[in-house]
């Protein structure tokens, strides 16, 4: 699982590290190997020349010999012959009879023995059915690296004679300090090796996840509702290439789709503010027309208070009439987008005047200087800060006692203001809707005011969000920058 979480370019670095870690191992045990094949070999070789140069001697021995050719006279035959061809040859050697019986041997502390109680029976068996008539057996107590060959030797009439035995140990203490001081000068070269494989498998895996982390990086900052650049590559592999290839192909239809969700959000829009223009004329139409005939029916020229009845007939009209162009005026503020009319203002004097306005006591404001100054339109500012402190008088209920905290605050080249109400809150379900056109909670009101400062900030460059939870109060934060 652990190799799973690493990145491309770390399972690049690592995989490439092993290959030579594997490779070096593999290449020292092939030496070793192929050291202790050729050693073998070598001391095989060896001993067969000694068995060949001490047959000749022993030919030209029984050739040259006056004592009749038997193998009842081999001690006689090799008498003193044996140590003239041991110092000759710089080698020790015994002589056998065909049954295993020793007949000489060039050491003379030799210990008489036979042949039998050296080999088993099965062995010596194998000796005279072979076809060379040769048979090499390495001696296990007194070590894996001696051996003694037993050759059967004849006259020059093909008449077996006896069984030459030459003791043979394998020294390789020379070759095996040779050995060592190779794998160790191995070992600098493979050390050196993979030190440069390490900088090798860096510029590598770099240069191979650069292009696959130049992607990644587009890919992050992909979004919908913005333009998105191409990635334009030159150099990369053909798999990085069709990759590259795509993601352009991916940006084309997501820009197509991004208009075509445009467009239809905006006819939707339309839609659903013509309804809801539709919906707020009826409203008063329907006094309107009511008062207008209830008028008609009961007009009475003769009436005494016809004149009364004429003035409450036009309060309610006026009174309906008004109401239309609030809502015409709204929808009007709503549809456009404020103008900026910037100037260079103190935020913390613009606030605490727009504060003035309410005539509850409950309202508390603090700033954590005298001073905060910023380009801002003093209007659009008033009319955010009046809007908020609004709706948090009107959250909270009427048996509860009124808290409204505002602050104001700057942060590094930011402005930050709050307004916290201990108000009933807002429920789950309607978070999501705070700043959607025509959502409310109230029984009076068309939703347009949290969308209109909405508007108006992120005009500015800012933001406004809110925390709130339920029963216990909501904060309103507008954050915009100073310049």
């Amino acid at each position: 699982m652990a190799a799973r979480r690493l990145s491309l370019r770390s399972r690049i670095f690592l995989y490439m590290i092993l290959l030579v870690v594997v490779a070096s191992i593999l290449i020292a045990a092939v030496t070793i190997y192929q050291y202790n094949e050729q050693s073998k070999d070598y001391h095989k070789q060896r001993l067969i020349r000694k068995e060949r140069q001490i047959l000749s001697s022993i030919d030209f021995v029984l050739r040259q010999t006056t004592y009749e050719r038997s193998t009842e006279r081999l001690g006689l035959i090799f008498k003193d012959k044996i140590y003239e061809i041991a110092k000759n040859l710089n080698v020790d050697f015994n002589i056998y009879d065909l049954g295993g019986t020793l007949m000489k041997s060039s050491k003379s502390d030799f210990e008489t023995d036979s042949l039998v109680k050296c080999m088993s029976s099965e062995a010596l068996n194998q000796l005279n059915q072979s076809i060379g008539k040769r048979y090499v057996e390495k001696d296990q107590q007194i070590g894996g690296d001696f051996q003694s060959s037993f050759t059967v030797f004849s006259d020059f009439n093909a008449k077996p004679l006896g069984i030459l035995n030459v003791p043979y140990f394998e020294d390789d203490s020379f070759n095996e300090a040779e050995l060592k001081a190779f794998l160790v000068r191995l070992g600098y070269a493979y050390f050196a090796l993979i030190l440069m494989a390490i900088a090798m498998a860096y510029f590598v895996s770099k240069y191979i996840t650069r292009s696959l982390k130049t992607i990644s990086d587009k890919m992050n900052v992909t979004r919908l509702e913005k333009r998105n650049k191409k990635i334009e590559l030159k150099g990369a592999s053909e798999e990085v290439s069709a990759l590259v290839e795509s993601y352009n192909s991916m940006i084309d239809e997501l820009e197509e789709s991004a208009v075509q969700l445009a467009t239809s959000e905006r006819e939707q829009a339309w839609r659903e503010m013509a309804k809801q223009v539709a919906h707020e004329i009826k409203n008063p139409l329907t006094p309107m027309r009511l008062t207008v005939q209830s008028f008609q029916r009961k007009f009475d020229p003769n009436d005494p208070i016809i004149l009364q009845k004429v003035d409450e007939y036009s309060k309610t009209l006026i009174q309906q009439i008004d109401t239309m162009s609030s809502i015409a005026s709204a929808f009007s503020n709503f549809a456009k987008m404020p103008e900026q009319k910037n100037e260079t203002l103190n935020v913390v004097e613009v606030i605490d005047l727009a504060l003035d306005i309410f005539t509850e006591t409950d309202i508390t404001f603090k700033s954590s200087k005298k001073e905060i100054i910023a380009n801002f339109d003093r209007t659009q500012l008033i009319r955010v800060v009046t809007n908020l402190v609004k709706n948090a008088i009107q959250a909270i209920p009427e048996e509860r006692i009124p808290k409204i905290d505002v602050k104001v605050f700057d942060q590094e080249n930011d402005i930050i203001f709050t307004v916290t109400d201990n108000g009933n809150g807002i429920n789950e379900e309607n978070i999501p809707k705070v700043f959607e056109p025509k959502f409310t909670t109230k029984t009076s009101g068309m939703g347009l005011g949290l969308p209109m400062m909405k508007n108006i900030v992120e005009t500015y460059g800012g933001s406004i969000t809110f925390t709130s939870e339920e029963d216990e109060g909501t904060t309103f934060k507008v954050t915009f920058p100073k310049e």
